[in-house]
């Protein structure tokens, strides 16, 4: 067994698989990571999701299971969904499992759907029958695919009327509020994959309410920035709220939908039989492990160090010359618009990434260009957050991404990237 390797058990089994991984591994250490829906888990987390809980097949809810020897599984599920409740100050709320439905308006968690998509769709198919209309934002101006677009399943189960933003690259409230009333839609959709600024949960809400609609939140993006309270909470004003736990939260890829009242029973039983057999008890785990994450206060200063980080870096890129969709961020992404150029956001990505700053491509509103090639490019600042990076490296960066764009000295600015880089290494990485 090579004991001097990061992974001696799968150097010893399998050196190739092995070797594959200390190449990402090594990537990840000398490369400084921008997109947005990514991060670094802890080594708990990581402990967690490779534990014994990965050898165990549980159906059903904790104390409700079709399958014999869940007693450690239903301790673990139950524990992440108090913790869940707990992380956005819902800790007065009936989480014990769905045969008991929370009261008074309290809210449920349902912490088994395996990633975002899924965990949307089966919040659609919870609430809504084939066919039935819904509101949900548009793919090119922030919204994810599973928000409507027409070429997923959302899309083509469900009539979703599509909302954007305004000349000004903001939500078009009016135009919400126009189709909300004109369409009597089952529910409404907010939250997004690339808008930079606060979303107005308040006002979706009235919007809902008028309309006799449910409102959704799809808070994957954000739900870090909420628990660290670093964004206003969608929870007053939302019927059902789902966030992915791999992204500014930091756990394993999953995802977790709350509900509202009795809306948990339907949610329970479109993930199961609906939509899913069993769940990832390890990933259970280790979302449970991250909710404890976040209820410290250092994720506290982490979630507002995220955002410092963001609107230093986009003020430094707009004094360079830079155009930003919206003119900056609130939040802890933003978008460079590079229509006036003669460069497409393709173009950018790959110089970037040729100095190790990866940031992805990404449609910017009224886009010319095609979704493969478009005209932004997207940066997001929890990774390098995490990576405990503050406003002085920002600085550094800008300068950095400035040099990559222009092509000036790409040799020097990889070096420069790579040492800064080291200098702070993800948790559990040795650099």
């Amino acid at each position: 067994m090579k004991k001097d390797l990061p992974l001696p058990l799968l150097h010893d089994a399998d050196p190739e698989v092995a070797t594959i991984n200390d190449g990402e591994e090594l990537r990840q250490l000398e490369s400084i990571n921008f997109i947005p829906s990514e991060n670094y888990a802890s080594p708990a987390v990581r402990e967690a999701s490779a534990s014994v809980f990965t050898n165990k097949y549980s159906e059903g809810y904790p104390d409700a299971r079709y399958y014999p020897g869940n007693e450690y599984v239903d301790e673990i599920e139950k524990l992440a969904q108090a913790r869940a409740l707990a992380a956005f100050g819902l800790t007065g709320s009936d989480h014990r499992s769905e045969r008991g439905p929370a009261e008074g308006g309290g809210w449920s968690v349902n912490v088994q759907p395996y990633s975002g998509s899924p965990a949307n769709l089966a919040i659609y198919k919870g609430l809504m029958e084939q066919g039935d209309i819904a509101l949900g934002m548009k793919l090119d101006q922030g919204g994810h695919l599973t928000h409507g677009y027409k070429l997923s399943a959302s899309g083509t189960f469900f009539h979703f009327e599509q909302y954007g933003v305004g000349e000004d690259e903001l939500i078009d409230f009016d135009q919400v509020e126009q189709l909300a009333q004109e369409h009597k839609p089952k529910l409404i959709v907010c939250g997004a994959t690339a808008y930079p600024r606060v979303v107005d949960f308040e006002r979706f809400g009235a919007i809902a309410k008028n309309a006799g609609a449910y409102l959704v939140a799809d808070v994957s993006h954000i739900s870090g920035l909420i628990a660290g309270g670093a964004h206003p909470s969608p929870f007053p004003h939302a019927d059902i709220v789902m966030t992915t736990t791999h992204k500014a939260l930091r756990g394993p890829r999953g995802a977790v939908i709350f509900a509202k009242g009795e809306l948990i029973k339907n949610i329970n039983k479109a993930i199961i039989p609906g939509l899913q057999g069993g769940p990832h008890n390890n990933t259970t785990a280790a979302i449970a492990v991250m909710f404890k994450e976040t209820t410290t206060p250092t994720f506290k200063e982490y979630a507002h160090q995220i955002v410092k980080n963001a609107q230093a870096l986009a003020d430094d890129l707009v004094k360079r010359g830079y155009r930003l969709t919206s003119g900056g961020t609130d939040n802890h992404l933003f978008l460079m618009d590079f229509r006036d150029t003669k460069l497409s956001g393709g173009e950018v990505e790959q110089r970037l990434e040729a100095v190790h700053i990866t940031a992805n491509r990404n449609t910017v509103p009224g886009d010319p260009r095609k979704p493969f090639d478009p005209s932004g490019v997207r940066f997001g600042t929890p990774s390098v957050t995490t990576r405990g990076m503050k406003e002085p490296e920002m600085a550094q960066i800008a300068e950095f991404i400035d040099r990559a764009i222009k092509k000036e000295g790409a040799e020097k600015v990889a070096e420069g990237v790579k040492a800064l880089a080291r200098k702070f290494p993800p948790p559990g990485f040795s650099a």
